[in-house]
């Protein structure tokens, strides 16, 4: 009997061991669809395409063009403020149109530029130690929607719907005189 016992749990091991790695290695990793396209960090172009939409090269026209203004140059997008006593605190700002990061208070954004103070709905930016030179706000949110929803149909006893009413014919419509019923075997009257 324990010679039976042991080579029972020895082939269900055999057995479970063999299911195991059959699964594992019949399972193959979903594939990415025909379709798909790698990330790339950088969404910029790699050249001056300036010739292609048949404006002047972009070494004539950036020297023309005033620097953008400061405030201009970065969007707030998001903020982490503890209440207004407190120093600390995180901004997601974007920076010249690329993705938004986020930036500690005191961080620098670019080269003179830092993350002076923080507050619930506002960011204020300047150089390390100077005045602020702008002071980035949260656009507000969209008014809340409001409505009402349609009131749920009642059910009648057998706990289903009732049947909808059929449409009342309008009133332009005369209704077709009731056809009267003969007994079989009689003769209809009819009027002279």
């Amino acid at each position: 009997m324990p010679a039976r016992f042991s080579a029972f749990v020895i082939w269900a091991l055999v057995a479970t061991s063999l299911a195991f790695w059959g699964m594992r290695l019949a399972v193959s990793s979903p594939r990415a669809p025909t379709h798909a396209v790698p990330v790339a960090m950088e969404l910029t172009a790699q050249g001056d395409l300036s010739r292609v939409i048949g404006s002047a090269p972009a070494t004539m026209t950036a020297a023309a063009a005033p620097a953008p203004e400061i405030a201009a140059r970065f969007k707030l997008t998001g903020i982490m403020a503890a209440k207004p006593p407190a120093t600390e605190g995180f901004a997601l700002i974007t920076v010249d149109g690329k993705l938004p990061r986020a930036f500690a208070v005191g961080a620098p954004l670019d080269d003179e530029l830092v993350l002076q103070s923080v507050s619930l709905r506002s960011a204020v930016i300047g150089p390390a130690g100077g005045p602020a030179v702008a002071t980035l706000e949260l656009p507000l949110l969209p008014p809340v929607a409001t409505g009402t929803l349609p009131q749920p149909a009642r059910l009648n006893s057998s706990g289903r719907a009732p049947p909808p009413r059929p449409a009342v014919a309008p009133a332009s419509i005369a209704p077709r005189p009731a056809a009267r019923s003969v007994a079989p075997g009689a003769r209809p009257l009819t009027r002279q």
